[in-house]
């Protein structure tokens, strides 16, 4: 089951989106990100967070339609997104895409990668889309597909990432060591259309950059 996530950070045009939501997957919403699910005509399946981002003819227009509210309160020990991704464990997701999670504050997109780590350890597939980047946290391999000549780098989120390979791009790594406090393997390019990236140990973040901006993000 796919489980999309919607925060309350960058999406520029919102109706690059539209084509990801074919009305069979779970749609979740950190506070604020309720508000692009209206602009999309959306009703989500819960709206999580303290409420502080999400506008009051949202919140009742949802409410409403019976759509559930998990309400924090504003002083509290973890962000919208990790309370977020604790609703969508109860789905039992096989697959978790993140929209709004890249971009703006800084903090804010660090504190996104790292808090999926855990879904990605429980096997559960999690990619943080834009238009034009997509964000794989990974632990095991994937295949990147594109066009010749995008961008891809990879970052260790974890302390070290052993046995890291790719292959089918310009500069190949193979059973490599990667180490937070020396990201060297940035900005590769794919010689091909496609590429293939595994790691043996560890959790990888993997950024493809799209040369343009597709009709559509893709998956």
């Amino acid at each position: 089951m796919r489980c999309i996530i919607m925060a309350n950070g960058e999406y520029g045009d919102i109706e690059v989106y539209r084509e990801l939501f074919h009305g069979h997957e779970i749609v979740l919403c950190a506070d604020g990100g309720a508000n692009y699910a209206y602009k999309l005509g959306l009703v989500p399946d819960s709206i999580v967070g303290d409420m502080d981002s999400i506008l009051p003819e949202v919140r009742e227009y949802f409410q409403a339609r019976n759509v559930k509210m998990h309400k924090y309160p504003l002083r509290k020990d973890f962000t919208d997104t990790q309370l977020v991704l604790e609703i969508a464990k109860q789905w039992k997701p096989t697959e978790i895409m993140m929209l709004g999670t890249l971009g703006g504050r800084l903090d804010h997109t660090l504190s996104n990668l790292y808090c999926g780590m855990e879904m990605v350890q429980k096997g559960i597939k999690l990619t943080h889309c834009t238009p034009n980047l997509r964000v794989h946290i990974i632990d095991r391999d994937i295949d990147i597909t594109g066009q010749t000549g995008d961008i891809v780098s990879v970052l260790a989120l974890s302390q070290q990432a052993r046995g890291v390979s790719e292959t089918g791009f310009e500069y190949i790594l193979d059973n490599a060591v990667l180490e937070k406090n020396n990201p060297y393997a940035v900005s590769n390019k794919l010689a091909a259309n496609k590429g293939r990236i595994s790691v043996q140990e560890g959790i990888l973040a993997v950024f493809h950059y799209f040369q343009g901006m597709p009709e559509t993000p893709q998956i």
